[in-house]
């Protein structure tokens, strides 16, 4: 990860909140300030230095606690998919042979624990409004997104085994819960409803109720309207077809690309 060198704050009257909200990453660290004579030239240098550090750390904190604008949180977001390869453009052969434009793999969201806790505070931005007793991940994709989410917002996590357990409890659904409690459902994406279904029953077959499902990117149409007619609510983070907009007017995504892609998605 990359570290910015920053002089100006200190003797040479820098504002110092501005440069840490323009460089701070993600994980409150990567900006380095060198104050030497604002340091040096003081009174006490020691005393200084302690008041230094004690001012970066509150506005470190303050700025953590501030949420992001929502049209530069979704471009953050947006563009740091595209980064980690997690949303790619080209020829990719699909499972069942298709051929596709694009390919989308929230897989390797674990190689970047930054962009992880992103996604978990997400995720939380629309947990909150909801009413729920436990996050109910889907294997696989969803475990890892959803672990991260549990240790941010302090929610307890369970998931449906996809294989039944043949030994020991032979559980159907991993985690501590009482039949009659609520489970909102996580997954990486929605492209059709038949995966949510199929974890769903296994949660509501072990007593549990369930009214909402979130997932991070939604591929439209078909998902949400298959949730709906079976009375459940999808809530997604982002769409395909905003991601497509903003990579094309982002300059990442030429006009003929974007509109082979919402083809592809609609055929």
């Amino acid at each position: 990860d990359l570290w910015i060198l920053a002089p100006g704050v200190g003797a040479q009257g820098g504002d110092l909140r501005a440069a840490l909200q323009a460089g701070l990453r993600a994980d409150g660290l990567g900006m380095l300030i060198p104050v030497s004579r604002g340091i040096s030239r003081a009174e006490n240098p020691g005393k200084a230095a302690q008041e230094l550090r004690d001012t970066i750390n509150r506005e470190r904190a303050a700025l953590a606690q501030t949420p992001l604008e929502p049209r530069n949180s979704f471009a953050m977001l947006a563009d740091a998919l595209l980064d980690a390869g997690c949303i790619r453009f080209g020829r990719f052969t699909l499972k069942s042979g298709i051929e596709s434009p694009i390919y989308i793999d929230l897989r390797r969201l674990v190689g970047y624990p930054e962009l992880m806790a992103a996604v978990a505070d997400a995720y939380s931005h629309i947990l909150r409004g909801l009413t729920f007793d436990h996050l109910a991940a889907l294997p696989y994709a969803a475990l890892p997104i959803a672990a991260a989410i549990s240790l941010r917002g302090g929610w307890p996590m369970i998931y449906p085994r996809k294989e039944v357990k043949s030994y020991g409890t032979k559980a159907a659904v991993e985690g501590v819960f009482q039949p009659g409690e609520r489970a909102v459902v996580l997954d990486d994406l929605i492209s059709t409803g038949g995966s949510k279904f199929e974890g769903i029953e296994k949660l509501e077959a072990a007593g549990l109720k369930v009214s909402d499902v979130v997932v991070l990117i939604d591929r439209r149409p078909a998902g949400q309207n298959e949730l709906a007619e079976r009375g459940y609510r999808l809530h997604a983070v982002l769409t395909l077809p905003d991601l497509l907009a903003h990579y094309e007017r982002s300059g990442a995504l030429d006009a003929a690309r974007a509109a082979e892609v919402l083809a592809f998605l609609s055929g």
